[in-house]
């Protein structure tokens, strides 16, 4: 069995509440990835949007950039935590304006899985030479 690690996606300051989103990561928590994706599509929220895209991007990764086989892949890790807040101000009567936080959210997702099996090597056959050149008469 090969070696089994784990691969990171982040997606910071997403424009959705994290209690939101986090509603919709419980759904797939735990899953493989192939499961995850199908559920998601199937989800109707507006949270499945960045989560779906921080999913592929993780597998994009795994299978890309440290060859593990996209079949085993499973969801190890998927956090949402907050990010920043943003600060503004709704005018009221009077003059007065309320403030109130725009909430952003953090989403972590780690995928495990095992490693592509390597090639096995080409045994060391004897190279062929190269064709001799025939001289040109003049």
């Amino acid at each position: 069995m090969a070696a089994e690690t784990t691969v990171r996606a982040y997606a910071k300051n997403v424009d959705q509440a994290p209690r939101k989103v986090s509603l919709v990561a419980s759904l797939v928590r735990g899953r493989t990835v192939a499961d995850a994706l199908v559920i998601l599509n199937h989800t109707p929220k507006r949270a499945v949007r960045p989560l779906i895209k921080v999913i592929e991007s993780a597998r994009a990764n795994a299978i890309n950039n440290h060859g593990y086989d996209g079949k085993t892949l499973v969801l190890s890790t998927l956090s949402v935590t907050t990010g920043t807040r943003l600060k503004r101000f709704n005018p009221a009567s009077r003059g007065r304006a309320l403030p109130y936080q725009k909430k952003t959210s953090n989403i972590l997702v780690e995928v495990a899985g095992e490693l592509k099996p390597k090639k096995a090597a080409a045994k060391a056959a004897p190279k062929a030479e190269a064709p001799v050149e025939k001289e040109e008469k003049n």
